[in-house]
């Protein structure tokens, strides 16, 4: 069953939420195998389509890992879809205001409290249930993870964190660097400025916030701060292995 909200909310355990941009079941069966307490199946910036979003989701079966997935726009369509694949949590791209996070909040669930169509026909078999049964036993089990990327989301953030059913806020540090016209440049003050009011916010409501951790001293320093969750990259974990073993061959 479902575990990632309650290891959220209930517990004080540091998280892992891996980024899985490769469209391979094998690739997230070993993460979920390697012990992640999540996968972020990319359907934003990833090459993943629904169909093997559906086999990465289905992997990760009889293992404690969370599949949840990012979808490419604050849609209750894309929400649908994924949760319907079977994902236990939405990844929210581009949340801008508080009305945005609220119909990301709401996409989750069924009416009347929110705006999801019912049709769990792939999703029930993921969680081992009954398809009547999905609704009462998996939907208050959802995690609603938001990103913020913009400007406009740092400037909200104070209105965006009193939205209920956030489980998660992540400062996307690629994104956001770029929208404050400092791509990259994550010790520029402006960009620091940024993700600490966003940091100050989540700490005030006590949502949990999630970071990139790509190598463990950059870890370390987001858990020092409360960070709660890190998030790594298959793919950026590939190249940088494979040009790490190119470099032995350089003589």
């Amino acid at each position: 069953m479902p575990t990632l909200k309650h290891k959220l909310h209930s517990t004080t355990d540091r998280l892992t939420l891996h980024v899985c941009t490769i469209p391979s079941a094998t690739v997230s069966q070993a993460m979920a195998a390697a012990g992640a307490d999540g996968v972020i199946i990319d359907l934003e910036h990833g090459a993943v389509d629904y169909a093997s979003a559906h086999a990465m989701i289905a992997a990760t079966q009889g293992f404690d890992c969370a599949p949840t997935v990012r979808i490419a726009k604050n849609d209750p369509a894309h929400v649908k879809r994924a949760l319907d694949l079977g994902a236990e949590g939405i990844v929210f791209p581009l949340i801008d205001t508080a009305e945005d996070a609220r119909a990301a909040v709401e996409s989750l669930r069924y009416p009347p409290a929110g705006t999801r169509g019912f049709g769990p026909f792939i999703a029930h078999s993921r969680w081992g249930t009954p398809m009547l049964d999905y609704r009462a036993g998996i939907e208050p089990a959802l995690c609603c993870i938001l990103l913020v990327e913009t400007r406009a989301a740092v400037e909200n953030i104070d209105a965006i964190v009193e939205v209920e059913g956030i489980d998660m806020i992540i400062p996307a540090q690629f994104d956001l660097s770029t929208a404050l016209g400092v791509s990259g440049q994550f010790d520029h003050p402006e960009f620091q400025a940024a993700v600490a009011k966003v940091e100050a916010a989540c700490r005030a409501k006590g949502i949990p916030l999630g970071g990139v951790g790509l190598a463990e001293a950059q870890a370390e320093a987001l858990f020092a701060r409360g960070y709660r969750a890190i998030a790594g990259s298959d793919l950026l974990w590939l190249k940088a292995k494979a040009a790490e073993t190119q470099s032995w061959c350089s003589g």
